[in-house]
């Protein structure tokens, strides 16, 4: 059975990513790519679905035991677990080296006192588990083959196989080491090159200590920024820029309800604050790559851009349930490929914009095709701004004027005014500042509640949406403006939780409302990081500090958080680790340390 979301460590090369659960057990891993099948898919279904557990052995109808502590080696993504045993104490060191040839999961046992009996489980499925692969030697090395793929495992340790899983039985004394390896290649070249643990651990340990040196932000969040710069890497695809949300797909926002999605693409609306966050604390270079991934998605049809794009930029991300596996805690169905893709959602447009707009104020080396394609954008919402969208949460119910939709369409047009009154880009200035003033207007005369003193979640609604808390941070209107402070009252009266965090929209109960779905989901954590923003701008810092360290306190162990915080259950749910989560971690960080707000 897969451990509670947060029980899990990410690990990672920056083109896939692990999942290892507090037993020691690897219950999430896709190969080569993020997007790839799973060979490993205990997480959304059984441990019959794939796993690989390293751990101090235990008796067959017991429950493995979970580390008695774990943590990240320094400001890396190497993980350390160590267990404290009648018998002795063992660490395992689990890694996957920033990628040179095949990619590798490595994992080292290491005696730290007494003898300590171990044992070593892999069961690989390919295709989401439901293919068992052909398992034989080769060479003195294990192989695992099934179509186009092969899984190589490597171990100094005697192995045998039984009940289609390959064992390994050993104790280990103070001093010992033992390496185990998988690596991916397609099946039908030359096996991978023998692993080199030791150093591939050495090389990996400078690759995190080297980056982590090149981050300008030394405030008193510091650690919590760190880890959530770390995060956000790993979850960038190194080989051409692209960001994924999350490295998983159908962790459920409703523990047992339908509200499960692949989060494994770059969203444009993701992939852009992330890109903010990064520059903000000096990583020129990822918001570099992330510009030309950019501008290859994209190509020379800027109207017809989507709302995300395949990591290395493809368009067609066709949504598929696979009905074998029974999904997170019965949450199903479990997805893969994302229907939204091609969705109207104006508020992209904004996004983008911005992100290619703060790349230009921070120096970032010009390119004249990104300043034509935010041309080109703008000409498209001259067009198109004031049609109906889906909005930024991906409804899947009926169009509406979303106001955060028009918000950021108000945002695209003004930074490209900005960079047309910069001297880098040539376009009919007066027009556009007419159409800024139009979308603003329209928004102030639509969009927002009178009687109530508040913005709403579109036009002619009643409803609230979190994402109006973006008007001041957007600079659509200044914090001190009346309706600015009846809105950000309004969420917390309205959308908050019994502890404080903020849901994105009412969703009705079992419903199906806005959002076209059943069910309910849990505070959204981006919106209440959003929410201490907004009190740290209108004064109440001592509020926002407060709000801030209540988030920062449901990470995990390791600092991770997914997408949502149910507030019931007290738990993390949603895909995880979450990009959407821990960029406003960042932006929030920068904004109370700027102000002073922060204790101790």
């Amino acid at each position: 059975m897969a451990g509670r979301i947060e029980d899990y460590a990410l690990i990672g090369d920056m083109q896939t990513a692990a999942l290892v659960c507090r037993d020691g057990t690897v219950d999430w891993l896709c190969l080569p790519r993020f997007d790839s099948h799973a060979i490993f898919a205990g997480l959304l279904g059984t441990e019959e679905h794939g796993f690989w557990r390293i751990g101090p052995a235990h008796a067959p109808d017991a429950q493995p035991p979970a580390a008695t502590r774990r943590g990240y080696r320094g400001d890396s993504l190497v993980l350390e677990s160590e267990w404290d045993t009648g018998r002795g104490t063992v660490r395992v060191i689990d890694f996957m080296p920033p990628r040179d040839g095949a990619p590798q999961l490595i994992r080292i046992v290491e005696g730290v006192s007494g003898r300590v009996p171990m044992r070593s489980a892999l069961r690989m499925r390919f295709s989401y588990g439901r293919v068992v692969p052909w398992v034989h030697r080769h060479e003195g090395r294990t192989v695992a083959v099934a179509g186009p793929d092969s899984v190589w495992f490597d171990t100094s340790a005697e192995t045998y196989g039984q009940s289609l899983t390959t064992y390994s039985d050993f104790t280990v004394a103070p001093g010992d080491r033992i390496a185990f390896t998988v690596s991916w290649q397609p099946s039908h070249k030359e096996p991978p090159a023998l692993p080199e643990p030791e150093q591939s651990l050495e090389a990996t340990e400078d690759f995190w200590r080297e980056w982590v040196e090149h981050c300008t932000y030394h405030g008193p969040y510091r650690e919590a920024v760190i880890r959530s710069l770390i995060t956000l890497k790993a979850l960038t695809y190194a080989p051409t820029g692209g960001i994924v949300a999350a490295p998983t797909t159908s962790l459920p926002e409703d523990i047992g309800g339908v509200r499960n999605w692949d989060y494994r693409y770059t969203w444009l609306r993701d992939a852009a604050i992330t890109l903010s966050s990064l520059l903000r604390t000096g990583y020129r270079e990822e918001a570099r790559a992330w510009r030309e991934w950019l501008l290859r998605a994209v190509a020379g049809d800027p109207e017809n851009l989507q709302i995300m794009y395949g990591i290395a930029g493809e368009r067609e991300l066709g949504e598929a349930e696979l009905d074998w596996l029974p999904g997170y805690e019965s949450s199903a169905p479990v997805r893969v490929g994302n229907g939204a893709a091609h969705q109207l959602q104006l508020d992209v447009y904004g996004e983008v914009t911005e992100a290619l707009h703060l790349a230009h104020m921070t120096g970032l080396a010009r390119n004249d095709y990104a300043s034509l394609l935010q041309l080109k954008l703008i000409q498209y919402l001259e067009k198109h701004w004031q049609e109906p969208d889906e909005g930024i949460w991906e409804v899947r119910g009926p169009r509406r004027h979303f106001v955060h939709s028009k918000v950021m369409a108000w945002v695209a047009v003004d930074r490209t005014i900005k960079l047309i009154e910069s001297g880098d880009a040539d376009g009919p200035l007066e027009r556009w500042k007419q159409l800024r003033d139009d979308i603003h207007r329209d928004v102030c005369e639509k969009g927002y509640d009178k009687e109530r003193n508040t913005f709403t979640q579109s036009y002619g609604s009643r409803e609230l949406d979190a994402s109006l808390l973006l008007i001041p941070q957007m600079g659509f209107l200044p914090p001190d403006d009346k309706r600015v402070i009846g809105t950000i009252e309004a969420i917390q009266r309205e959308l908050s939780t019994p502890d404080g965090f903020i849901l994105r929209y009412p969703t009705e109960g079992s419903d199906e409302g806005v959002d076209g779905l059943p069910g309910d989901e849990g505070a959204f954590l981006a919106c209440s990081f959003w929410m201490a923003d907004d009190l740290a701008m209108i004064g109440r810092v001592d509020e926002a500090r407060r709000l801030f360290e209540r988030l920062l306190s449901l990470r995990n162990d390791l600092g991770l958080l997914a997408e949502e915080w149910d507030p019931v259950r007290q738990r993390q749910v949603g895909n995880f680790p979450q990009a959407f989560s821990h960029v406003p971690l960042i932006d929030t960080a920068l904004r109370l340390t700027a102000s002073g707000a922060y204790g101790g």
